[in-house]
């Protein structure tokens, strides 16, 4: 008789429904499958870096369980533009017009700040443009502010498949500078090369300052709340940045 009716309880518990609030509670974030550690990254499948801690720690408090969900760049765009996910981080209203055009996006207020720009050996800081001939970059990273040089003949643009190998070039002077993001460079220099400054942000040169913000085609009370928590919320957010430092080296 304990049998049965322990047996029953089991099937009406699985037989009642799940609370409507659990099922609402899930937030789909559609993020880079891009190594772009402190500020995000996939370690071993996991979604890493300041963004995750950021929106981790929206998330636990204001109770909502967060999905990542890693795409490459284009595909990611894909989706937020066809809201199956429910917000994009990072983004940035500048980013991609024509895939958007005539799509109503909701950003967030700015997130994390960044800086791409020409790390440069610290001896030939400050020798102006026409000094950057050879212009490294990462594989499919566009040196937008370089775009007119490129396209005049005046520098020639060189890739890499990896980070550390464009830093090294840089700092060898196999090219005259590469364009990175500061903070992402800065982090590499430090940690898996061991040579913080061999290669330093040389700010008189063409570059571009941003935000990173978050964003959504189908969950603008998604953003509306992660603003009101941002601001509620400062000081925690910037401990979180300078303690991972997704923005060293861009002030």
């Amino acid at each position: 008789m304990r049998r049965l009716c322990a047996l029953l309880l089991v099937l009406m518990v699985l037989a009642a429904p799940w609370p409507a609030v659990a099922a609402g509670k899930e937030l789909v974030v559609g993020v880079e499958e891009l190594e772009y550690y402190p500020i995000y990254a996939l370690r071993d499948g996991d979604y890493v870096g300041a963004a995750r801690e950021i929106l981790d720690a929206f998330g636990k408090d204001r109770g909502y369980r967060m999905i990542y969900r890693p795409l490459p760049i284009k595909r990611l765009f894909a989706e937020l533009i066809n809201g199956t996910i429910d917000v994009k981080f990072p983004d940035n209203a500048q980013w991609s017009g024509d895939i958007k055009q005539g799509t109503k996006v909701h950003y967030s207020q700015p997130v994390i700040a960044y800086v791409d720009g020409v790390m440069v050996r610290p001896a030939n800081k400050g020798s102006g443009a026409d000094s950057v001939r050879v212009l490294g970059t990462v594989a499919g990273f566009t040196p937008f502010a370089w775009l007119d040089r490129i396209k005049n003949g005046k520098t020639q643009l060189k890739e890499n498949p990896r980070m550390e190998l464009l830093l090294k070039q840089a700092a060898v002077g196999h090219i005259d500078g590469a364009y990175a993001s500061v903070a992402v460079a800065n982090y590499v220099l430090a940690t898996s090369l061991a040579m913080p400054g061999a290669v330093v942000f040389d700010s008189d040169l063409p570059h571009s300052r941003d935000f990173y913000q978050l964003s959504s085609t189908r969950r603008a009370d998604v953003i509306a709340e992660f603003d009101a928590w941002m601001a509620a919320n400062q000081a925690r957010i910037k401990f979180i940045k300078d303690s991972m430092g997704a923005e060293r080296g861009i002030h």
